[in-house]
């Protein structure tokens, strides 16, 4: 029998593609309008312009280390880090400075130095100025680690889900370390920033530590650290 503090069910999901909610959307300055899908959402390019929503979510059991491991289920990965800023709706510019704070908060609780992320999962929100102010905040927060560390944004193939995104992001980097290959950012070729950006094919790595990254539309910034499940036995 487990208490209520020793296991939880979290997650998000999100349902935005309807007409009334399509509408609502539209006065978002940050979406892609875009009709060819192939142009419509291209992060961290000179053509970025906005992202294209989606629908989809996850859900993860977050659950005490030790109880996990005395019931004998497998750990697939470790919660080592977070924190989280505010600055702002649409102030992309400042959303630097913020997310930046929030990288150094997730590694500082985690106990991880910054070349010691193996991965990083991008916001990617296809702005110019957002995505601009997210390379700076990886540089200001990773120093040259920043522009060497790989990138990826997988939702680039799919669309951004909005709270449902970072959730997303957070499965695909446990199941990234699981099986060694960081996943390209479908659709994005000529990259504008000083970045590592995996696009085209996946590319094999030895993965140990991940950094998935997340902004709100109305000003959040969040930064979460996460560890190889098999890595916290040792």
């Amino acid at each position: 029998v487990y208490k209520s503090k020793d296991v939880m069910v979290v997650g998000a999901a999100e349902a935005p593609l309807a007409p009334y909610s399509m509408v609502c959307q539209l006065g978002y300055p940050e979406l892609s309008t875009l009709d060819d899908p192939d142009r419509a959402y291209r992060p961290f390019t000179e053509k970025a312009c906005g992202f294209v929503p989606a629908e989809g979510g996850a859900l993860l059991v977050v659950e005490d280390e030790e109880r996990a491991r005395e019931r004998g289920v497998p750990v697939r990965g470790v919660v080592a880090g977070h924190a989280a800023t505010f600055t702002g709706a649409s102030r992309w510019a400042e959303s630097r400075e913020g997310l930046a704070h929030a990288i150094t908060g997730a590694l500082d609780e985690a106990g991880v130095a910054p070349e010691e992320i193996d991965v990083v999962f991008a916001d990617a929100l296809g702005v110019p100025e957002a995505d601009r102010a997210e390379a700076l905040a990886l540089a200001d927060a990773l120093g040259a680690h920043g522009t060497r560390v790989p990138v990826t944004a997988p939702k680039t193939g799919f669309g951004r889900a909005y709270c449902g995104a970072p959730v997303l992001d957070t499965v695909a980097a446990l199941l990234a370390m699981e099986h060694g290959l960081v996943p390209p950012t479908p659709g994005v070729f000529d990259i504008c920033h000083e970045l590592d950006l995996v696009t085209q094919h996946a590319r094999p790595a030895e993965l140990h530590t991940a950094l998935v990254l997340s902004r709100g539309l109305m000003g959040s910034n969040a930064a979460l650290v996460v560890r190889r499940g098999d890595d916290s036995a040792r």
